[in-house]
């Protein structure tokens, strides 16, 4: 039986209009992608990025969720984030230390993976925030190498459903790893002017540079900033002895001391010949006066093995002072030059006192001769 023309006429304008609006839908899909990956790969450094990904993905394809995964087996992303001041600012990054469990997930293929939420696969990727319906987790990798996980969740079953085409979250995840290195090498080239050839520490003016952040943050926070002066005794002595060479080779390990007593969110810098500084973030003095304490005894406790004849005793005196929210209501400036001012006069009085000793600004800590 004939079908009546009519009839299949609607039937044909219902199927064009179906096209037509999914061909809307693909085309306002991709203007959204295009844009969000201009932002990624324009971004103007690590935090800018991470703001695009996981707050920008999140709003402009509609998701309940969107978390990272990222390898970072010798902590570079989280000491860059430290030193820009953003150790917690997103809650949603989460930082392993191996990839294997990532590889292992992925498989060889190291493809998308799309499907329901399942709590034994997904519930370490999702970290934060209720469980999402359905995900799709896309590998990061760049140049073959699998730097983390771009991970996507919806409050929708239906919308990442295995055996999909996955053309467009490949792209995606493409876009996100470049994004992700480019930011690092980036960030890196700012560091480069930043650091002291010598001791691989900060130097003079980015420790300027940071305290004039830190002094804002108190500001804003509420929370005290402490200031340590490190000097390290008698170098001139060493110098005119053993060298210049073994001098730096002490100015080396004294850098590398110093810092292993420090938190991530701790700033180091040498300040200048044998001297150095510590910008301590959200620390009283009591914390203060333990960690100062610390750095002490790490340098005097163990001779510094040069090798050869040149296995040395070497000291280390501390000045402290501590900027407190009510004491920093005026120009930031002249907070920063304060502060500065008195952990100097508090290094200069432990070196007056003895050597090898910690010494507070408006006081003194007693420490061994």
């Amino acid at each position: 039986m004939d079908r009546d023309p009519s009839s299949e006429n609607k039937d044909l304008r219902r199927r064009l209009t179906a096209v037509i609006a999914n061909a809307r839908h693909n085309e306002e899909r991709m203007r959204r992608f295009h844009e969000q990956e201009l932002q990624l790969l324009s971004a103007s450094g690590l935090v800018d990025l991470l703001r695009h990904i996981v707050v920008g993905h999140r709003q402009v394809f509609e998701l309940q969720s969107v978390t990272l995964t990222l390898i970072d087996a010798e902590y570079e992303f989280q000491r860059l984030l430290a030193e820009l001041g953003c150790s917690d600012c997103f809650p949603e990054v989460r930082f392993v230390d191996s990839g294997a469990g990532l590889a292992a997930f992925f498989g060889s293929a190291q493809m998308p993976r799309l499907g329901e939420f399942r709590a034994d696969r997904h519930a370490e990727l999702f970290h934060v925030g209720p469980p999402p319906a359905s995900v799709a987790v896309l590998p990061l990798l760049r140049q073959r190498r699998l730097l983390g996980s771009l991970n996507l969740g919806s409050q929708a079953a239906g919308r990442f459903i295995p055996g999909s085409a996955t053309d467009f979250l490949e792209r995606l995840g493409a876009v996100v790893a470049i994004g992700l290195e480019n930011a690092i090498n980036h960030e890196r080239l700012k560091h480069i002017g930043l650091i002291d050839a010598l001791t691989g520490v900060h130097n003079r003016r980015y420790f300027d540079r940071r305290l004039t952040e830190e002094v804002e943050r108190v500001q804003r926070s509420g929370q005290p900033l402490t200031c340590l002066f490190l000097d390290v005794d008698h170098f001139k002595k060493v110098n005119d002895v053993h060298g210049h060479q073994v001098g730096d080779r002490v100015l080396q390990e004294v850098a590398a001391r110093v810092k292993a007593q420090l938190r991530l969110s701790d700033a180091l810098g040498r300040y200048g010949g044998e001297e150095f500084s510590a910008l301590l973030v959200q620390t009283d003095l009591e914390q203060a006066t333990d960690i100062a304490e610390r750095i002490r005894a790490s340098i005097a406790g163990e001779p510094f093995r040069l090798g050869g004849a040149h296995d040395l005793r070497v000291t280390m005196s501390v000045g402290i002072a501590v900027l407190l929210p009510q004491d920093c209501a005026g120009d930031i400036a002249a907070c920063a030059e304060r502060l500065v001012a008195l952990a100097d006069e508090a290094v200069y009085r432990a070196k007056q006192g003895g050597r090898n000793r910690v010494e507070i600004a408006g006081k003194t800590a007693a420490g061994p001769l």
